[in-house]
C-alpha cells in the first residue's frame, strides 16, 4: 500500500466538522510527545554503522533494526489499524516479521532468529517508520472526537512501549559491541558526575499498612494496578546502591567459589556459565577492567555495581548479612522520593557514584534497575485489559523477578515508583544492580 492510498483511506474515516474535534491543546500535547519519542529513538541510532543494526548476540536480545521496525508496527497495528477497515498500512510481511509475541495478531518470526533478517534493509525500515509517522501525525491532527478519545490512550501506550525499546536498543547494542573482540565503542565520550564517597548507611521504615500500586488515570501499565493495601513489618533499606568496590570484596572473599551464599539454581548457573565477575568485566593481566558503551576502562570503586543477575545480587546480600528488598518495601520507601537521578536524559550511559548526603536515601531512580526478592505475580484483583494489550504483561507472570527504579538508560518521564520491571533471575545483560535491605525488628 502506498502512502497516498493509505492517507486517502484515513482521511475518509476522520474528516469531520471542526467543532467535533477535541481541544487543539490536547492534540498538540499528544503530537509533541509522539514526535519527541520517535525522534529520540532515531537519535540513539546516530552513532551506529550500518552493520551494527543487524547483529543479534543471544535470544534475549534483538537487532537494532528489529526494534525500529517493531515499535513502528506497534503503532500501525494498535492505532492506525483501528481507524479504518484495512488490515494493514505497511508491507504484509511485516505482520509476521515484526510481531513480537501477540498471538492474537498472528504468527511471529522466531525470536532467536531475528539476527538472520538481512532483509528488509535498514533503509526500508526507516522508510516504513517515516510512512507510519506521517499517517499517525495526520490522524492526531485531524481525527474526529470519538476516534481521538478512543485511540489517543493507545498512542500513549505506544510511546511508553517505544521508550522501553529505546532502553533495549542500548542494552542489546552493548551486548553486540561487548562481544566483538575489537570492543568498539558506541560513543567516544562519557559524562560523569563523580563526587566524594558516600558511605553506606541504613534508613529504617516503621512498617504498618501501606498502599501499593497505582490508581493514576494519566498512565500506568496494567500490572501496576489495582492499588491495594498490605501490611509491612519494620524494615531498613541501604541509603545507596552497592558499589563496585564493595562487590570486589565479595569476589575476593570467594563469592563465586563458595556455594553457601547461593541459591541452588543460581549456583548451578554460576558453575555452568563459569561466572567470575559481573558481565562486561574482563581481566587485563592481574587487574579487572570494564567494557562500557563509551569504551573499556578501569573500574571505579564508588560506582554502583552493574550487570549482575538476581542470583548474584541475592548471593551478595547473603554474604553481606542482609537481603534484597521486597518490592512493596521498595515502593513504600520510594513513593515520597522525587524522580531525579542518573537517567537517560543525563546522557552518561553508565551508573554513577551516589551524590546525595550521607543518611539520605540516594539512587532510588536511575543508575541501575534494583533487584527485589519478589516474584513477578499479579496484584490482588488484577485483570488484564481487553484486546491485544492483554498479552502485554499478564502472560509473563511466571519465573520472573521484579526490579524497580529504572537505570541510566531509562527515560525520566517513563519511570515512576509503581513501575514493575521483570526479568528471569539469570538475566545479566540489563543494567541491573543491588540495594540491600534487612529486617528492623
Amino acid at each position: 500500500m502506498t502512502l497516498s492510498t493509505a492517507r486517502s483511506g484515513l482521511n475518509q474515516r476522520t474528516q469531520v466538522l471542526s467543532d467535533c474535534r477535541p481541544s487543539d491543546a490536547k492534540r498538540a500535547d499528544v503530537l509533541a510527545a509522539y514526535r519527541h519519542v520517535r525522534s529520540e529513538t532515531e537519535r540513539l541510532c546516530v552513532p551506529l554503522e550500518i552493520e551494527d543494526y543487524v547483529v543479534q548476540t543471544m535470544p534475549d536480545a534483538s537487532p537494532t533494526k528489529w526494534h525500529l521496525a517493531h515499535t513502528t508496527w506497534f503503532f500501525e497495528k494498535m492505532v492506525l489499524a483501528n481507524t479504518r477497515d484495512a488490515d494493514r498500512f505497511g508491507p504484509s510481511q511485516f505482520d509476521y516479521l515484526f510481531n513480537s509475541y501477540y498471538n492474537s495478531l498472528g504468527q511471529q518470526f522466531p525470536r532467536p532468529s531475528r539476527g538472520l533478517l538481512s532483509r528488509p534493509t535498514v533503509e526500508e525500515v526507516y522508510r516504513y517508520r517515516s510512512m507510519i509517522d506521517e499517517l499517525v501525525e495526520e490522524w492526531i491532527s485531524s481525527s474526529d472526537r470519538e476516534s481521538f478519545e478512543r485511540l489517543a490512550p493507545l498512542v500513549t501506550v505506544g510511546l511508553h512501549h517505544e521508550q522501553q525499546h529505546q532502553e533495549l536498543i542500548l542494552t542489546d547494542l552493548k551486548s553486540v559491541l561487548g562481544q566483538n573482540p575489537l570492543r568498539p565503542i558506541y560513543r567516544p565520550t562519557e559524562s560523569t558526575m563523580l563526587e566524594g564517597k558516600v558511605s553506606l548507611d541504613w534508613m529504617t521504615y516503621p512498617g504498618g499498612v501501606a498502599e501499593v500500586g497505582t490508581s493514576d488515570a494519566s498512565f500506568a501499565y496494567d500490572n501496576e494496578s489495582p492499588r491495594h493495601s498490605l501490611l509491612l513489618t519494620p524494615y531498613s533499606l541501604a541509603t545507596r546502591l552497592v558499589t563496585v568496590g564493595e562487590y570486589l570484596e565479595f569476589m575476593e572473599s570467594g563469592g563465586y567459589r563458595r556455594a553457601e551464599w547461593w541459591l541452588s539454581d543460581g549456583w548451578a548457573q554460576c558453575r555452568q556459565e563459569r561466572w567470575e565477575a559481573p558481565a562486561y568485566w574482563f581481566r587485563d593481566g592481574s587487574e579487572w577492567k570494564i567494557f562500557t558503551l563509551t569504551g573499556c576502562r578501569d573500574l571505579v570503586a564508588d560506582e554502583p555495581v552493574c550487570h549482575v543477575c538476581y542470583y548474584e545480587a541475592d548471593a551478595y546480600a547473603r554474604w553481606a548479612g542482609a537481603r534484597l528488598p521486597r518490592e512493596e518495601e521498595w515502593e513504600a520507601a520510594a513513593s515520597s522520593e522525587p524522580i531525579v537521578g542518573n537517567l537517560l536524559e543525563e546522557d552518561c550511559l553508565h551508573p554513577q557514584p551516589a551524590v546525595r548526603p550521607d543518611r539520605m536515601p540516594a539512587q532510588f531512580f536511575g543508575d541501575v534497575w534494583e533487584w527485589t526478592s519478589s516474584p513477578y505475580t499479579a496484584y490482588p484483583g488484577y485483570r488484564p485489559p481487553e484486546g491485544p494489550l492483554s498479552e502485554y504483561n499478564g502472560k509473563f507472570m511466571c519465573n520472573q523477578m521484579i526490579l524497580r527504579g529504572g537505570s541510566c538508560l531509562t527515560a525520566a518521564w517513563h519511570i515512576r515508583s509503581t513501575y514493575r520491571n521483570f526479568f528471569p533471575p539469570s538475566a545479566r545483560w540489563q543494567f541491573s544492580g543491588i540495594r540491600l535491605a534487612r529486617d528492623a525488628f
